[in-house]
């Protein structure tokens, strides 16, 4: 039986089939990738620069909890993510992986018995608890607990996440995270023998000296406390509180909040917080270090933060009143995990090292769409976690907190600038194209010709206000898929909670898509979505500012019966959402969104006023693939490209052209291939100030937004666009008000698939009804065999640098 079946197959629930493989087995292929190099550094998509301190060593994919072995020479990864779950046992000395172990599914809860000779592991979607008999620092698995009886393709009702044990081992008690449950079991009988009520999506469990519980509310702004008499307390906290950490005596307990910065300090005597550790950068908006994995110091001395979008830890001297940061030291890519060893400190970072250019891992699309289990052709394919080993002593925190600010760029200096006098800006959000399937064949910038899939007779209007009003060939999506993509796009921040599930939902691991306005399905009650940023969206900004918004499609749902249209899925949203225009929805053409963003613009017109700020969404360069019947790639990207070019030709005829800029984008790359990396993608800036010229500086998502803030006197939302790279040097100083005139595309906006062809059938297995609830990797080949027929799918070799 092959190590690569065994990495992917769909087990029994009283049958898991686990074994021991040596460092690869389950997570096939190359070394991680290196991501782009810039003057020697490398530079992420987010922005940042990774400096780690410490050697750093390749372990599996999405090591987002990792626990100290017994031994202490050793610790166990717990892997949570898109490719491989499972556990791996680390050497904490050498960086060595001793032993991989798979298992169907995984989510962050991660706990060794008293006595040390049992580990516990969550089994997420498989509504399981595997349970290993540690003997000699080696895992094997012994047995499981089930949570909810399920067959193997329903997927989990419970999804154990963070898991404790009573003082005397007794007891096992594991937090639903999707049943907002909390399960207790009996270990000998492995029977449930309660199942409490407590928060939205419980996260961290822990139990204090005095045997009372502590649950952790992902999704609301509580930590649950159930005393051992059984009396429950609601304690108020940071929003949305994660990793539950106690001090040695118990008396205190310290509680990280991602999403705001806040590391919050519960007195457990009185069930009260009695302080607040602020984890926000210098000059910082209060968004953007989400603080995750805790570890206190043996003596008491030292709370160590895993701050996942610095990537870097903070070491706070928690022997003081009032916490003090006494520093920060530079890690690898999102770090999620914390082993003390001595005075060496062990960081799992959940990304790595981060990305690189596309290539393909297995058989061509001539061969067959379908996924290979380890694929690492797509961006959260390629995702390989690291850890990193740290001597602790000998640490000049002043030379290393400066690093880890050099690497983020919050050192940079930053002038105000000068724009032109803009007063409305249109911010185009679209679907899911890399850079080189577009514009690879502009001969004047860094494109692969081999590596297109909408060329000039597909997209003319694209290619033409590309060369009108410049080519940005160095510009990147923060984000790896439209999950995430969505919140960076609107919100310039993805949460832990984003980060943490996204993979999961993409691996078809039972996750519901939770990321534009809806958790589980629903609309949740206001304040209670748990993917949202503490400090909102571009939106909220403009609700702040006050000044005029209108929303065209984004984050925005069917109106309930008795109402035509669409709503927005955030109050005030839904308030400046026209309802006739329409989200994703591949059944609706972008011809007659914009034919609705028309008519706005003609009534505009007529009053003399159109609103500062507006956010368009044009989605259907996502297209249908080769699914039978449905429009063809082509045709739908020609759809797109014609409503985006009449949009354009309609505003430029408009008074209010000469002082309006557009900003378009797609919101991820969508694993699509690309030369240079998986998350260059293309972008344009529209305005009659915009000439031709071809920019090769390195520039994001975030830099966009920072760069709409920055024009309409807008807040910021989060440390990303607080610290970014606005566009302002690429305006000139006279505008030219010539009208731009639309294209027409030489493809058929009707072409339609054929029936029956190796791409249809594939296509005819992927749900189109929202969002990439496709695979990925197997849309994009299904994609390259519908447009480039059976042509070799790329390979991962080419690789230029992006420029700073």
């Amino acid at each position: 039986m092959s190590s690569a079946y065994l990495c992917r197959m769909p087990t029994p629930t009283r049958a898991l089939l686990v074994t021991t493989f040596l460092l690869g087995a389950c997570t096939a292929g190359p070394a991680s990738p290196t991501p782009q190099s810039i003057d020697g550094a490398r530079r992420l998509p987010t922005g940042a620069v990774l400096d780690p301190a410490g050697p750093t060593y390749d372990v599996g994919p999405y090591p987002f909890t990792m626990i100290a072995a017994p031994e202490h020479d050793r610790a166990v990864l717990l892997l949570s993510g898109y490719r491989d779950n499972g556990i791996q046992v680390v050497d904490t000395r050498t960086g060595a992986v001793l032993q991989t172990l798979s298992q169907p599914a995984a989510f962050v809860g991660l706990v060794f018995a008293p006595n040390g000779r049992r580990l516990y592991v969550s089994g997420g979607d498989r509504d399981q608890v595997y349970v290993y008999d540690w003997l000699n620092g080696v895992a094997k698995l012994a047995d499981s607990i089930v949570l909810e009886v399920r067959t193997a393709r329903q997927h989990g009702l419970r999804y154990p996440a963070g898991m404790a044990l009573s003082l005397d081992g007794r007891r096992l008690y594991v937090a639903e995270n999707l049943s907002d449950s909390l399960a207790v079991i009996d270990v000998a009988t492995k029977r449930i023998v309660q199942r409490l009520a407590v928060g939205r999506y419980p996260y961290g469990v822990v139990v204090g000296a005095d045997s009372g519980i502590y649950v952790s509310a992902w999704g609301g702004h509580e930590v649950w406390h159930r005393t051992a008499a059984g009396r429950v307390t609601q304690i108020a906290v940071a929003r949305h509180p994660s990793t539950l950490v106690l001090s040695g005596s118990g008396s205190l307990l310290y509680v990280a909040s991602g999403s705001t910065d806040r590391v919050s300090v519960i007195d457990t005597r009185r069930d009260a917080v009695v302080r607040e550790i602020v984890d926000t950068v210098p000059g910082g908006a209060g968004e953007g270090s989400t603080p995750g994995a805790l570890l206190r110091s043996p003596d008491g001395r030292h709370l160590f933060v895993a701050e996942a979008d610095n990537n870097a830890v903070a070491d706070f001297d928690i022997s003081q009143a009032q916490p003090v940061l006494l520093g920060r030291i530079p890690t690898g890519w999102y770090p999620s995990g914390l082993v003390l060893h001595g005075d060496t400190l062990i960081v799992a970072n959940a990304k790595g090292r981060g990305t690189s250019a596309n290539g393909s891992n297995g058989p061509g699309p001539g061969a067959g769409p379908a996924r290979k289990p380890a694929s690492r052709g797509g961006t959260l394919g390629q995702l390989t976690g690291t850890v990193s080993i740290i001597p602790m002593t000998g640490i000049n925190y002043a030379t290393s907190t400066a690093r880890v600010a050099r690497a983020n760029g919050w050192d940079r200096v930053r002038d105000r600038g000068s724009y032109p006098p803009f007063e409305h800006v249109i911010y185009v959000i679209k679907e899911n194209r890399t850079y080189d399937q577009v514009f690879g064949d502009l001969a004047q910038a860094d494109g692969d010709t081999s590596l297109v899939f909408f060329n000039r007779s597909v997209s003319p209007n694209h290619h033409a206000l590309a060369e009108r009003f410049g080519i940005y060939d160095r510009f990147f999506v923060n984000a790896e898929v439209s999950a995430d993509g969505h919140n960076w796009s609107t919100g310039a921040y993805a949460t832990d909670y984003v980060e943490k599930t996204v993979p999961l939902n993409y691996g078809s691991k039972g996750r519901t898509y939770d990321y534009e306005g809806t958790n589980r399905g629903v609309k949740p009650e206001k304040d209670a979505d748990a993917a949202e940023p503490a400090n909102g969206y571009l939106w909220d900004l403009a609700k702040r500012k006050n000044i005029s918004f209108r929303n065209f499609g984004e984050f925005v749902e069917e109106a309930p019966k008795g109402w035509s249209g669409v709503r927005g899925l955030k109050p005030f949203l839904d308030s400046h959402t026209d309802s006739a225009y329409n989200g994703f929805d591949l059944a609706i053409t972008d011809q007659s969104r914009v034919d609705t963003w028309l008519k706005a613009l003609e009534l505009w017109s007529q009053e003399g006023q159109m609103p500062a700020l507006q956010i368009v969404r044009l989605p259907n360069d996502h297209t249908e693939g080769a699914k039978a019947g449905a429009f063809t790639p082509r045709a739908y990207m020609a759809d797109n490209d014609l409503a985006l070019g009449r949009m354009v030709e309609a505003l430029s005829k408009s008074a209010f052209w000469k002082n309006s800029v557009v900003f378009v984008l797609e919101d991820d790359a969508q694993n699509g291939p690309d030369h240079v990396d998986s998350h260059r993608s293309p972008m344009m800036i529209i305005s009659a100030y915009n000439q031709p010229h071809v920019w090769h500086r390195f520039g994001n998502t975030t830099d966009v937004i920072a760069t709409i803030e920055e024009i309409l006197s807008l807040d910021h939302l989060s440390q990303f666009d607080k610290f970014g790279r606005p566009y302002r040097g690429v305006f000139a100083a006279k505008p030219d008000l010539t009208p731009y005139a639309a294209r027409i595309p030489e493809t058929s906006l009707t072409e339609r698939n054929p029936a029956g062809t190796p791409a249809a059938r594939a296509s005819a297995r992927l749900d189109f009804s929202r969002e990439d609830r496709v695979d990925d990797e197997v849309f994009n080949r299904v994609l390259w065999l519908a447009i480039k027929g059976t042509r070799p799918y790329p390979g991962g070799a080419r690789l230029t640098a992006p420029r700073s």
